[in-house]
């Protein structure tokens, strides 16, 4: 599903970009905490056709990793999309750059997990990105502490939002950031490839 030329003026709109190789209920779960934490209308999955920092061999089919987040989203207000592909772009920067370029009146937040926060400044741009677009760090169990001891953490510490504030998060303008503390599922992408779950295997 690629995504609307322009978004109604004003929508609140999160972007969780990853490989989603595969989705799984840790997904759904922080997407719903930004939804009610941030006051959200829409949360975008922007399923990468292949993270730069990760290797392609484990790599799932790309149609396959589309069809599995479908179904793992089942939300009315979660899209699926495959504007990465669509658009032949890699970065997170390119992505939010060109989204915000096509919808100036949306206002978006770039979720990710505390585990990126942690190798954030490996991204291309990073300091760029933040720049950018409100970011939204949501915690994993095991990277919080990493996280808020990283790199980006501490170049952009007076642009931390309290918690009892993120609700206005989409209205700020960057830099602004604020660490959501979740209800933890102890679930990951890399858990379920090693128990050889994923790829699924038609029968």
């Amino acid at each position: 599903m690629s995504l609307p030329r322009d978004f109604p003026p004003g929508l609140r709109v999160g972007l969780l970009g990853g490989s989603f190789n595969p989705a799984h209920p840790g997904h759904l779960a922080i997407s719903l905490a930004a939804l009610e934490v941030l006051k959200l209308d829409r949360v975008v999955w922007l399923v990468s056709p292949q993270n730069p920092l990760k290797a392609s061999g484990d790599m799932a089919d790309y149609a396959a990793r589309i069809e599995e987040a479908r179904k793992i989203a089942a939300h009315h207000k979660i899209i699926v999309s495959d504007f990465e592909a669509r658009e032949r772009l890699t970065y997170t920067i390119d992505t939010v750059a060109r989204l915000k370029r096509r919808n100036p009146r949306t206002r978006f937040v770039l979720l990710i997990g505390a585990d990126n926060l942690a190798q954030l400044s490996r991204w291309r741009q990073w300091n760029r990105l933040f720049e950018m677009v409100p970011v939204a760090v949501l915690a994993r169990p095991g990277y919080d502490r990493s996280a808020l001891a990283a790199k980006a953490a501490h170049r952009y510490a007076r642009a931390r939002q309290p918690l009892s504030s993120a609700g206005c998060l989409p209205c700020r303008s960057p830099p602004a950031w604020v660490f959501i503390s979740t209800t933890h599922r102890d679930e990951s992408a890399s858990a379920i490839r090693a128990r050889g779950e994923w790829p699924r295997i038609p029968r």
